[in-house]
């Protein structure tokens, strides 16, 4: 009997692994859960049979959510498509921010895509916070929707005079132009960051007035909710979309950045949540990242509680700082819903809604040759950086030539690695907590890149353009399509 249970209960446990990997891309949950637990999201069934609909939208997070919403609500037949369950990518592992702040800068974007482009980021970010807020009242959904000022602030302490100057200087020429396009920005010299009592000084501080905060997953789960409720509206989970006859997808460029930035907290039991420490997927251990995300706020924020919640998510980085949005290149029929986030995916998502929809209705969108597929001035003037992140990119296929084991003994339970065998074969070995051994190819069905073993998330992750696949091979976000495979 003793052993008949705990064959039962590894066997449950495998069970909700299985189903924890069909909600989310990673190991670790986000703060989300805590007061919106997988169990409370909406739930739709398989597609089991041949199916028709005037528009197919592939993806259920905010960006797929968000189109679906604003094509159904002016009268399209919808059907979504999700490879997992719904909210089960890097919607419900963002940081929660809505802003038309952006991380590469508005001075940064003016040099890509010259005044007018900059002006129309500026615009559509802004309208894409207010259309949140209004959503929200509309549908009902109480998401927590609120309006907050953000603070963007030297990277430098006061100390470091050199490069402290140098910071606020170009704090200064963001701030201005930022209010040249409509954003409400200021700079102010001595202004205190809200509960920053450290003695680290770092003041010197662009404000942004209305800025938004929510809580992204109650968010696009409502919208789900009222989806699933429509007459012209259908949703099917657990099925992988491999091909599209007309279409095919695209990357942008993955990439490093650093910046320090803020919202206000209503009260003592908000949860604060620090985002930061960036680094390409499959490149290096992540392990530290946490430790030294949290070293940093408690050596500001002297009140700062335990930590709760730790995760991490995927950003995608185009090389001229805005996201792919709009009709694919070369096709008629086929549109691109949002890559490319560049740390702002919630705002960009919102956006995409509007775009997507004018264009499937053959309308002018003021914003469609910003975030055109297939723009070429821009990425014209990143040439420079496209060629160093393809070389960046090429160098990760070293990992052919190199192992992480020798020898299966050699992994802890619980963990993965990638060993040689024969005449060069990659494999990717994961054993599990009890034990059992599961091997599959360690060649990233995209391009063919060497997959890592990434310990935090319990993942395997591809160096060359990010893909992530459960322990077991099963793939969990792109570019690649299929899972590992198995050789077993």
């Amino acid at each position: 009997m003793a052993q008949q249970s705990g064959v039962g209960a590894q066997a449950q446990a495998k069970h909700q692994k299985q189903l924890h990997a069909f909600m989310t891309s990673g190991a670790t949950d986000a703060v989300w859960v805590h007061k919106d637990p997988y169990s409370k999201r909406p739930q739709f069934g398989p597609l089991d049979t041949d199916t028709r609909a005037e528009v197919c939208v592939v993806g259920s997070g905010i960006t797929g959510a968000s189109v679906a919403y604003e094509l159904v609500a002016r009268g399209h037949e919808v059907v979504m498509l999700e490879a997992r369950g719904v909210l089960g990518g890097e919607t419900g592992r963002t940081s929660g921010h809505l802003s038309n702040a952006l991380d590469d800068g508005y001075v940064e974007i003016q040099k890509k895509h010259g005044r007018a482009g900059a002006k129309a980021a500026a615009d559509s970010h802004t309208w894409a916070i207010a259309r949140v807020g209004e959503v929200a009242a509309n549908l009902g959904i109480e998401c927590e929707y609120r309006r907050v000022p953000a603070y963007e602030v030297s990277q430098f302490a006061r100390s470091d005079e050199k490069n402290h100057a140098k910071d606020v200087a170009s704090l200064r020429e963001e701030a201005d132009l930022a209010r040249e396009l409509g954003v409400d920005a200021h700079f102010k010299d001595d202004l205190a960051v809200k509960g920053w009592d450290g003695k680290v000084d770092q003041r010197g501080v662009i404000v942004f007035g209305g800025q938004g905060a929510f809580h992204p997953t109650i968010y696009v789960g409502g919208l789900l909710g009222w989806l699933k409720n429509q007459p012209n509206f259908r949703c099917f989970t657990g099925k992988r979309v491999m091909s599209i006859t007309e279409g095919s997808s695209s990357q942008g460029a993955f990439g490093v950045y650093q910046y320090v930035r803020f919202t206000a907290c209503d009260d003592a039991d908000d949860y604060m949540i620090v985002g930061g420490c960036d680094h390409e997927v499959g490149q290096e251990d992540p392990s530290g990242r946490f430790e030294e995300l949290e070293t940093w706020v408690r050596e500001r924020f002297l009140s700062a509680g335990a930590v709760d919640y730790r995760w991490s998510g995927h950003i995608v980085e185009p090389v001229d700082y805005m996201a792919f949005i709009g009709r694919d290149q070369g096709r008629q029929r086929t549109y691109m819903g949002m890559t490319g986030d560049s740390g702002n995916g919630l705002t960009h998502g919102v956006l995409a809604g509007r775009l997507i929809a004018d264009l499937v209705e053959g309308k002018e969108n003021p914003w469609q040759s910003l975030y055109s597929p297939s723009r070429v001035a821009s990425i014209a003037k990143s040439a420079s950086h496209v060629i160093m992140d393809n070389v960046h990119d090429n160098m990760q296929y070293k990992r052919l030539l190199q192992s992480d084991i020798t020898d299966i003994e050699d992994l802890a339970a619980g963990s993965g690695g990638v060993m040689t065998e024969g005449l060069g074969t990659k494999v990717a070995v994961y054993k599990g907590e009890d034990g059992s051994i599961k091997r599959m190819s360690a060649i990233c069905p995209h391009l063919g890149g060497v997959i890592c073993w990434n310990k935090t998330e319990k993942s395997w992750d591809c160096p060359v353009h990010g893909s992530r696949f459960d322990a077991n091979g099963t793939c969990l976000n792109g570019p690649a399509k299929g899972n590992l495979k198995s050789l077993d």
